[in-house]
């Protein structure tokens, strides 16, 4: 499960494990329900490169419609299914509304292709998003190319933190809710990046040792299960994890250091 991963945040390939969480959002408690690690079982010859690779015989998307029935079957109450624009495939749109019977609101590219009425889709005339003459904030009612049912595009323009312009487009099958409404529910997907880095710095899923395929498995099952203690120990005491992790090295280091003056004073007398 250790292999080359195309990192979206870096824009390049990196070695590492690759594992899918699906987080459950109650208020301000945000736990996994559910997760898939990507495993690259599948050797192929890359004509282009001339040479050997892996890929995995599960795609990511099959993975995110998993995930979904393993929600499903655990009786996990929820009302939307958030998610960025990797899962934005024709599949994953039409499991979430036909299969699962639930709302979503999900980020597609700019480059997918819908129809502005019923009529422009019988005709085929589907054109790029970035295409559509939409004002800053607004949504429109579209037919994305291949899928049946309507939904509710909206263009949201933000302020990066390099003070540049951009853009973010959502879809919805919730065609009653307003734009900013739509905008709020999202932004709580945020919280998985929150919980992919409090795993890796508070809950040490970086720093496994292990070099078989179930000793690693089982290491990122105890960090998944750390951060849901952490995530505990945060609703009961108002601390974050970051604070919470700082309160525990002291207290480790106090005894420790306690420890070791008791044992210089033994060997001091002795």
């Amino acid at each position: 499960i250790v292999s080359w991963h195309y990192s979206h945040a870096k824009g390049t390939h990196l070695k590492g494990i690759n594992f899918l969480s699906c987080m459950a959002r109650y208020n301000d408690m945000c736990l996994p329900v559910s997760y898939e690690i990507v495993h690259k079982d599948c050797k192929y010859f890359d004509d282009k490169e001339e040479r050997w690779r892996r890929r995995a015989s599960i795609t990511k998307n099959e993975h995110f419609i998993e995930l979904l029935k393993c929600c499903k079957r655990n009786g996990i109450k929820y009302k939307y299914v958030l998610a960025d624009n990797w899962f934005a495939a024709k599949n994953n749109l039409e499991f979430i509304n036909f299969k699962q019977k639930k709302k979503f609101i999900i980020g597609i590219k700019s480059n997918r292709t819908v129809a502005v009425s019923y009529s422009h889709k019988k005709q085929g005339l589907f054109q790029k998003v970035s295409s559509l003459k939409l004002s800053k904030n607004s949504s429109l009612k579209v037919y994305l190319k291949g899928i049946e049912f309507p939904m509710k595009l909206l263009k949201k323009v933000f302020k990066n933190e390099n003070g540049s312009e951009g853009i973010l487009y959502l879809i919805t099958n919730d065609m009653d809710i307003d734009e900013d409404r739509m905008y709020e529910i999202y932004q709580k997907r945020w919280r998985i990046e929150e919980y992919h880095k409090s795993t890796k710095n508070n809950a040490s899923l970086a720093k496994s040792p292990t070099k078989i395929v179930k000793s690693q498995r089982n290491h990122i099952f105890s960090s998944i299960v750390a951060y849901v203690k952490l995530e505990k120990m945060r609703l009961s005491s108002a601390v974050n994890h970051f604070a919470l992790k700082y309160k525990l090295l002291i207290k480790a280091n106090q005894s420790a250091f306690k420890e070791l003056q008791n044992l210089k004073n033994l060997y001091a007398t002795a």
